[in-house]
């Protein structure tokens, strides 16, 4: 087990590159099964679920081959339909694996995901779309048992837009028989990404970014050679840290209008930013005032994954921020570690009031969850004094060698064996 020792009250200076974006490149691997030629996928971060679904891939009989950052997948030989149980309850995305695995054998089992501990997450949606191209689902002792002799196209409306679901009904719908309709579909960039991807391959998907996708089903996937887009909550934490400690960073491989909310928030924080293509420049002098309220949605709206981040960023706000979460039940456990530090939040609920603190103090702290442990270290890297954040092994599911990131911009983090 590791953990961080941060000493804060440095800016940061300097520039990064986006790493591949974690969720666009775990359905990308799931959807590698879904032809029998070789895949590549390109700037692969070694991050743990990436890790986690490459061993789910060879479980199921695929050959990988990793070649720095570039995943080789080779499903010629895969043969099982069963997803192990012991690594679903590492990774909610082999949820994926279902449309994928189903598409390939006609057959898929597995059992419930795990993943980070934020809230129910049901995969009901994901099962009554499944349902709608003709799966039948057996749900017993913790395991999903889906069996389509064949899967046929048909009109699916989300009651939600879930980025998982739409992904899975994708992936499920791609080479059914027919034509299948998804309303009210997520429109995250990586749902994007995941359409390019398979049409790369020789699908036939439109729509994906809006509301409506419509997928008309192929005979048969292609191997492709592909770069995913880049991960914005990687580049949204980095711009965050930046805003809160003050400085300045630019970052490039993420357009701007994927996170064009958390821009518009840290601008009326009084940050300065200038975008061009893919860049992103934010200067920041540390001293920032509160916006009134920060409401987490579907995108294009403000992400559930950049809303722990951005709380610690207003634990030193001047003011007071009102924070809503909207997707996840249970998202606040790193208010109660944030409070160790000397941040003044109460949560009620799916809401959480925090008033601004002159400074945070160094703590001993502990990470529950990937993107709660994100904040653990950007509020270590604004306190004074010595933070220690425990529990790595979250923070390690997201982002590739972020100790070495931030040292690069100047932070005095290093991560030691405990």
């Amino acid at each position: 087990m590791d953990k961080f020792m941060i000493d804060g009250g440095e800016r940061l200076y300097g520039k990064l590159t986006a790493q591949s974006a974690k969720n666009t490149v775990l359905p990308l691997l799931a959807a590698a099964v879904l032809t029998d030629e070789q895949v590549k996928i390109r700037g692969v971060p070694t991050i743990n679920d990436v890790e986690n679904m490459l061993h789910i891939l060879r479980e199921v009989g695929c050959k990988i081959e990793r070649q720095n950052d570039v995943a080789i997948i080779d499903s010629s030989n895969a043969v099982s339909h069963e997803i192990p149980a012991r690594l679903t309850k590492e990774l909610r995305s082999s949820v994926f694996m279902l449309g994928s695995v189903l598409t390939r054998f006609h057959r898929a089992k597995i059992s419930y995901p795990g993943g980070c501990d934020i809230g129910l997450r049901p995969i009901d949606l994901h099962l009554l779309g499944l349902k709608r191209l003709g799966v039948k689902i057996v749900e017993k002792d913790g395991f999903i048992d889906c069996i389509a002799e064949k899967l046929t196209g048909a009109e699916i409306l989300l009651d939600f837009p879930s980025v998982g679901a739409t992904e899975n009904i994708i992936l499920a719908g791609v080479k059914a028989e027919g034509t299948t309709v998804i309303r009210n579909a997520a429109k995250e960039p990586e749902i994007v990404d995941l359409q390019n991807f398979l049409n790369a391959m020789g699908g036939k998907i439109r729509g994906a970014g809006g509301g409506t996708i419509v997928i008309e089903g192929v005979k048969r996937l292609h191997g492709v050679d592909y770069r995913p887009i880049g991960d914005r909550i990687e580049v949204g934490t980095y711009l965050i840290a930046t805003a809160s400690c003050g400085g300045e960073i630019e970052i490039d491989g993420v357009p701007p209008e994927n996170i064009a909310a958390l821009l518009h928030k840290l601008r009326e924080n009084g940050c300065k930013i200038h975008t061009e293509n893919d860049k992103i420049v934010l200067r920041s002098d540390g001293r920032l005032k509160s916006v009134d309220l920060v409401e987490t949605m579907p995108f294009p709206g403000f992400p559930t994954d950049m809303q722990a981040q951005y709380s610690a960023l207003c634990c030193t706000a001047k003011g007071t921020t009102l924070v809503v979460e909207n997707l996840f039940e249970t998202r606040y456990r790193y208010a109660a570690e944030l409070k160790r530090m000397g941040a003044d939040i109460t949560v009620r609920g799916r809401t959480a009031m925090i008033r601004g603190v002159n400074a945070l103090h160094g703590a001993c702290v502990t990470a529950g969850d990937l993107r709660g442990g994100a904040a653990l270290v950007v509020a270590g890297l604004k306190a004074e004094g010595r933070s220690t954040v425990l529990d790595l092994s979250h923070i390690d599911r997201g982002y590739a060698d972020f100790e070495g990131k931030l040292r690069s911009l100047g932070a005095k983090i290093r991560r030691v064996k405990i």
